[in-house]
């Protein structure tokens, strides 16, 4: 059975490059984009092709990195999570990625089917989601730095935390 925690591994590791990737993206090119094509009246596109799709596997790729990093963690999950010395550094960053998971399903998303038009929402709806979804997104981008770290440093314990 030593081929699961590899498996887990590799989806694990894939699924979290799309889902920081894509966080990244929307942070650093598409916010700015979609600001750009809005002003100068080409952004329909954008909003109604590349976004949703975008948005699809962005959180998508959130759950299978989570699901994927608890099957790795198998019968540490507890210790991990439950910051127990021998596992502080994963523990970390596996509640960081949970939090960020949360914000993903409870914040960004809800939010941003009412900015591209998905769901319906007022002037004054639409507003107050661009602004949650901001934030929540770039307090997403702010954890992932000590949640990369923090899963590399899991696997060299030693060199990082000194135990």
């Amino acid at each position: 059975m030593d081929w699961i925690p590899a498996l887990s591994r590799w989806i694990h590791f894939l699924a979290g490059v799309m889902w920081i990737g894509l966080l990244y993206y929307f942070n650093f090119v598409g916010a700015y984009a979609a600001k750009a094509a809005a002003a100068d009246g080409t952004g329909a596109g954008i909003a109604k092709h590349v976004q949703p799709r975008a948005l699809l596997f962005f959180r998508w790729a959130a759950v299978v990195t989570w699901l994927a990093g608890a099957a790795l963690l198998g019968s540490n999950f507890g210790a991990a999570f439950m910051l127990q010395k021998s596992h502080l550094a994963i523990g970390l960053g596996a509640w960081l990625g949970t939090i960020m998971l949360f914000n993903v399903w409870v914040l960004i998303w809800p939010n941003q089917k009412k900015i591209l038009g998905i769901v319906q929402a007022t002037d004054e709806e639409k507003n107050k989601a661009r602004r949650v979804a901001f934030l929540a997104s770039r307090t997403n981008t702010m954890l992932s730095m000590p949640l990369l770290y923090l899963m590399a440093a899991a696997g060299h314990t030693q060199q990082f935390f000194g135990g």
